[in-house]
């Protein structure tokens, strides 16, 4: 018996490793195309306001600093995300059966992926911050070599905790140490996966509860010897606020899942993981849709640039279309001047043959 299980099972398709794991992914159809539309409404959103994220940091010159690079690099994980839920929500519920193991790991690990530059980012922004304002400053002194390998190692990690399933952590030639909500990881895997990004929480949690009572002490004692009050915009405090909203609504969204991957980690039989599943995904792709919303609303520099892009998005398209009707009407014109009216001479030998 113990032979059979340490048989290897690549060449199954997904449907043996859910009757495996006694797992339903079945859903009404009802609620997999209301999921379904409001999920891809939310993807669209997720896909262009990232993409305007990223824009606005790139042709702004006022967020050329460390900390709006590594903001940036946080849409972009954002936007990997958009993609991701795509894909899942496409290859979801009955669907899911039909995959090869090889799709499967595909599908999971552009989450994985995904969700695992959000974490190194915000760790990275979360050090950042805590290096300028020990300095007390707006913006460390990172040079942009070191934020371009900052960016480039953070996805070199998010890259390998993806792959990690298909490397070989998996239950593929263990079959009884499968998991219910992934079929082919095993459930130490879930264990390692769900308490590791939950002690990175607490770490980030713990760094930026520091860095604002540092912060809002140092205000206290420099605001009596300051002729006025404080400028907000010019010290640290206005952009650790943006990042504790991020880091706070990332926490929120993801906390849940973690709690229920581990749960099911832990084998715990009565606990109706599956139920949760499709709500908590949901739940995960809110906070891709709320963080340009919190970029926006907390940096009105960053909405104003929002603003002056949509307008030249707006104008080039006028432009566009403003071009094609010259053009139609340049071309109309050629036609009209093509068929000229006949000259002098014409109408002379018309009225001599008309006459005979």
């Amino acid at each position: 018996m113990a032979q059979q299980n340490q048989t290897c099972h690549y060449n199954e398709s997904m449907s043996f490793f859910y009757n495996n794991s006694g797992a339903s992914d079945t859903w009404d159809k009802t609620q997999l195309i209301l999921v379904r539309v409001v999920g891809s409404i939310f993807c669209c959103f997720i896909l262009v306001s990232n993409s305007m994220v990223v824009a606005a940091v790139i042709t702004n010159k006022r967020f050329h600093y460390p900390f709006y690079y590594l903001l940036s690099n946080l849409a972009a994980s954002d936007f990997l995300a958009g993609i991701a839920y795509v894909y899942l929500m496409f290859n979801t519920g009955e669907l899911s059966r039909t995959l090869t193991v090889k799709e499967y790991f595909i599908r999971q690990g552009l989450l994985d992926v995904s969700l695992s530059a959000s974490l190194s980012n915000l760790l990275v922004i979360a050090l950042e911050r805590y290096i300028s304002v020990m300095n007390w400053k707006v913006h460390s002194n990172l040079t942009k070599r070191r934020v371009t390998l900052l960016i480039v190692l953070v996805w070199a990690i998010s890259i390998f905790m993806g792959a990690v399933p298909s490397l070989g952590w998996n239950c593929i030639c263990n079959i009884n140490d499968c998991s219910r909500l992934a079929p082919v990881f095993s459930r130490s895997y879930l264990i390692f996966w769900s308490v590791s990004n939950l002690v990175v929480f607490l770490v980030m949690v713990v760094i930026y509860t520091r860095i604002y009572t540092y912060v809002k002490r140092k205000t206290a004692m420099l605001t009596p010897h300051t002729s006025g009050s404080i400028n907000r915009k010019r010290t640290p405090i206005k952009l650790i606020k943006t990042v504790m909203v991020v880091l706070g609504a990332f926490v929120i969204c993801w906390t849940p899942g973690l709690v229920v991957l581990l749960l099911d980690g832990l084998n715990c039989t009565s606990c109706n993981v599956m139920k949760t599943k499709r709500w908590l995904l949901l739940l995960a792709v809110l906070n891709s849709v709320m963080n340009p919303c919190i970029y926006s609303y907390k940096d009105e520099e960053m909405w104003t640039t929002f603003k002056n892009l949509m307008r030249c998005i707006g104008n080039g398209t006028r432009r566009q279309r403003s071009t094609k009707a010259n053009a139609r009407a340049l071309s109309s014109g050629q036609d009209t001047g093509n068929s000229q009216p006949p000259s002098e001479e014409t109408k002379t030998d018309e009225q001599g043959i008309l006459k005979t």
